[in-house]
């Protein structure tokens, strides 16, 4: 239609407006926004949807200054309606790399870790060699390996404050259009075997994190689990251990995955907005 996009009998409309605060949000009573343009990510600029009369924004991206920073299914039952009007969803690896993570320390405790994802390549990286702030995303994204920056291990203490300072991370960008992988090597408060590192995460797939972790023993490669709507797929098949040094591995759709966590916090938040 004129108007917008006509879905069932329901006109959903469609707006072209450059500045948020400009937005008809009061107008058209929105009970919550979605921030995905990637431009407005940082507190004070989502914000604006708040000044065009939206009650609450999440923010598809971690974002500086959020009142809180939700992981879903292990800290997103901490939202508060009186408190948090700009929340942030986190990024893709972190919502695969805090289950990972959690896990390891609830069963064994984690002294400190270091995370590599192998992540997909990005809209922020150069098809071709050419110009770009950091000089490895300057080259070209499909014909390389690139090793760059990740802010997800430092990011979990926004979701469990006790990991502040104990852990860190990079990323290595590689030509595939989605399908990732975090590795996390973790010095455990005591020795574990690959048997019972296995058994923690089996039992938290089938149950506290049901829905968002998911245990396979398949010997799967990225393609495998592209539309997989896990937050995290946990390889038990390449766990290793060294008393308390261990590694652990979980893939996840860095597209599709994130869009799930998105979809239920979207879905939580809103029903608490109700209550």
């Amino acid at each position: 239609t004129d108007d917008g996009i006509k879905i069932d009998g329901k006109v959903l409309k469609v707006l072209q407006v450059r500045d948020p605060k400009e937005l008809p949000w009061k107008a058209l009573g929105v009970d919550l926004v979605i921030e995905s343009t990637g431009i407005f990510t940082d507190r004070d600029k989502a914000a604006m949807h708040l000044d065009a009369g939206a009650p609450l924004v999440i923010v598809s991206a971690p974002s500086n200054g959020a009142d809180a920073t939700f992981v879903y299914g292990v800290n997103h039952a901490e939202f508060d309606p009186a408190k948090h009007k700009v929340v942030s969803n986190a990024s893709c690896t972190t919502n695969c790399f805090v289950p990972l993570v959690k896990v390891l320390d609830d069963a064994f405790g984690v002294e400190n870790g270091l995370m590599t994802t192998v992540h997909a390549y990005t809209g922020d990286q150069q098809l071709v060699d050419g110009p770009h702030s950091d000089l490895r995303r300057a080259r070209g994204a499909a014909i390389n390996i690139t090793p760059t920056s990740t802010g997800a291990a430092r990011a979990t203490s926004l979701v469990m404050a006790a990991m502040k300072g104990k852990l860190d991370g990079t990323a290595l960008r590689v030509p595939v259009p989605t399908g990732s992988i975090t590795d996390f090597v973790a010095n455990l408060k005591k020795p574990a075997t690959v048997a019972e590192i296995n058994a923690a995460f089996k039992a938290a797939a089938d149950g506290p994190l049901k829905g968002v972790l998911e245990y396979t023993d398949a010997p799967i490669v990225s393609s495998d689990i592209v539309t997989n709507p896990h937050s995290c797929i946990f390889d038990s098949d390449l766990t290793m251990s060294m008393g308390t040094l261990v590694k652990v591995l979980g893939w996840y759709d860095n597209e599709w995955g994130y869009s799930n966590r998105l979809v239920d916090l979207t879905k939580h938040i809103g029903a608490k907005l109700k209550a």
